[in-house]
């Protein structure tokens, strides 16, 4: 079967999802329940395709297929943020914000963390790129500890609050708040398109694309920040999902048997979405919202990273 037939059907399995779960169970008040349905599915499209984008990306520069952008410690100072907010002003700070400051606060905060690395580790001579994987992960330990520690001392009513943006959630997303990140989104895509034509060639390493004329450190700085800005998009708009670009991304390799980008991206984004759409529908209608999206998507992917690490260590 062809990549295009393959891509075809996850298209139409992903068509099928959404219309289930936009349509079916609408009850006497379609008017209202279509609309909010209408959002959580623009959600779950700019969720899915900024983590499945970034996760792609991620691992063709790292040339490693388990590793996530998360490792970066984006997510932790995600949560950092919220438990900072809840510790000095209050939880009634946090919900009463504008949903459109808090979301744009998170996602400067990020990318400015980001940018602040990149600008450090990349300053002067060239640097291996595990080792800001390795700051990364440094980072974010550090920041889930200040994290812990905050939210040892708040009240435990104010916990709660925070503990509730420690989960991702499709139900809790403002409709305001997609207006910006689509834009947001848009803009970011419009900029990568610039340096797509390059993966294929970033994929057979440093060296080799040093070899096809390419200028790997000023593309992989780019790329990076294109990922950090995705990351942080998707984390402030729904919360961490941590394990879904790996889980996603890994099973389009499988599926597609390919490593061509142009393939590759659009099935992840279209499997990304497939995931959300029928984890949340699992929530909805089997869970009957007993516990959260990424609860299931990191338990799932967490079993299939202790799968690859034990592969990976057979095949070595």
């Amino acid at each position: 079967m062809s990549y295009k037939s393959k891509t075809g059907i996850l298209a139409i399995i992903a068509m099928i999802l959404v219309a289930v779960f936009l349509f079916t169970q609408l009850g006497s008040n379609w008017d209202y329940t279509l609309p909010s349905r209408t959002m959580k599915i623009l959600a779950i499209i700019i969720t899915g395709g900024a983590i499945a984008l970034s996760t792609v990306v991620f691992q063709t520069i790292t040339n490693n297929r388990i590793l996530t952008p998360s490792i970066l410690g984006l997510d932790s100072l995600y949560l950092l943020i919220q438990t900072f907010v809840v510790f000095v002003f209050g939880s009634t700070t946090l919900t009463m914000m504008n949903h459109n400051i808090n979301f744009l606060i998170c996602v400067s905060c990020m990318v400015l963390f980001s940018g602040i690395l990149y600008k450090l580790l990349f300053k002067g001579e060239a640097h291996n790129i595990y080792f800001l994987l390795l700051i990364g992960l440094v980072f974010g330990t550090l920041f889930n500890s200040f994290s812990s520690f905050m939210e040892v001392l708040i009240d435990p009513n104010e916990f709660q609050i925070v503990q509730d943006r420690m989960f991702a959630s499709i139900n809790n997303v403002n409709t305001d708040i997609l207006l910006i990140a689509s834009i947001l989104i848009f803009l970011v895509f419009l900029y990568f398109l610039k340096f797509v034509k390059y993966l294929d060639v970033l994929s057979l390493g440093r060296e080799q694309a040093i070899n096809l004329g390419i200028d790997y450190d000023y593309v992989v700085k780019r790329l990076l920040i294109i990922v950090s800005i995705l990351i942080s998009i998707a984390t402030a708009l729904v919360g961490p999902i941590t394990f879904l670009g790996l889980l996603v991304v890994n099973m389009t390799v499988v599926f597609l048997k390919t490593y061509r980008h142009s393939y590759l991206i659009t099935g992840a984004i279209l499997i990304s979405i497939i995931a959300l759409v029928g984890g949340e529908l699992m929530i909805e209608r089997v869970f009957a919202f007993t516990t959260t999206l990424s609860v299931i998507i990191n338990f799932i992917g967490g079993v299939y990273f202790i799968y690859l690490l034990l592969k990976e260590n057979k095949a070595w």
